[in-house]
């Protein structure tokens, strides 16, 4: 389905029945690496599964802006009449959730994955690599990762959702910067998952469901 929002064209799935639940993809991905946990939350949700601006089957942009991306989202979920969302990121996703629960009061729910505050919350092996990338091949989307995010700690503490950072043991943001996110939050809890690295638990996998799943159950819901 396309919604046309904020002045511009997002590709979303929609999927089971429930409480709605929004997921959103990392940089360079699309909805589709969720199709596996979809599976598994269907049976208790209404799955919105999108596709970030300039991602997917969605409209390309000239410029992206983390910012743009959670007014995307904001726009969606009043377009649809969503409330009591609970919202999941991972990587730029989580970023985006990161943004858009701190002014939209319909997400009550935010489980955030491998979110970085800065560009200097990542690994500096993953930076080099990216500017070595962007400097070979030239690519908004590289070049998001290496100007943005900039999201400060007021930021954080406007979030009332109740929240659920998650990181794995390998993973490609510091952890120090996923500490510093739980902690600025209020009330949020922190789960670092051993073995698992930056989307290992995640792209095309149950076990991010079972996380949500249960981190809503935990709530009440």
């Amino acid at each position: 389905m396309i919604a046309r929002v904020n002045g511009v064209e997002l590709y979303y799935e929609k999927t089971g029945r429930g409480r709605p639940l929004l997921m959103v993809h990392g940089n360079g991905e699309d909805h589709s690496i969720f199709n596996e946990a979809v599976a598994v939350l269907r049976k208790d949700f209404c799955c919105y599964t999108v596709d970030s601006r300039g991602h997917g089957r969605s409209r390309r942009v000239r410029t992206l802006h983390y910012e743009d991306m959670a007014s995307d989202m904001i726009a969606l979920i009043e377009a649809l009449d969503l409330r009591d969302v609970v919202f999941y990121g991972f990587s730029d996703g989580g970023i985006v959730g990161l943004l858009a629960a701190s002014r939209c009061e319909r997400i009550t729910t935010l489980i955030t994955c491998g979110a970085n505050l800065s560009p200097k919350g990542v690994s500096l092996k993953l930076r080099l690599m990216l500017r070595v990338m962007n400097w070979l091949r030239p690519d908004d989307k590289l070049a998001l990762m290496l100007r943005e995010p900039s999201i400060s700690d007021e930021t954080l503490r406007a979030i009332r959702a109740r929240t659920l950072v998650l990181a794995g043991s390998g993973d490609l943001i510091l952890p120090e910067e996923t500490r510093h996110i739980a902690a600025a939050i209020p009330g949020a809890q922190l789960r670092i998952l051993e073995g698992e690295d930056h989307g290992s638990y995640i792209v095309h996998s149950t076990k991010i469901a079972e996380l949500i799943r249960d981190f809503v159950s935990a709530g009440g819901a």
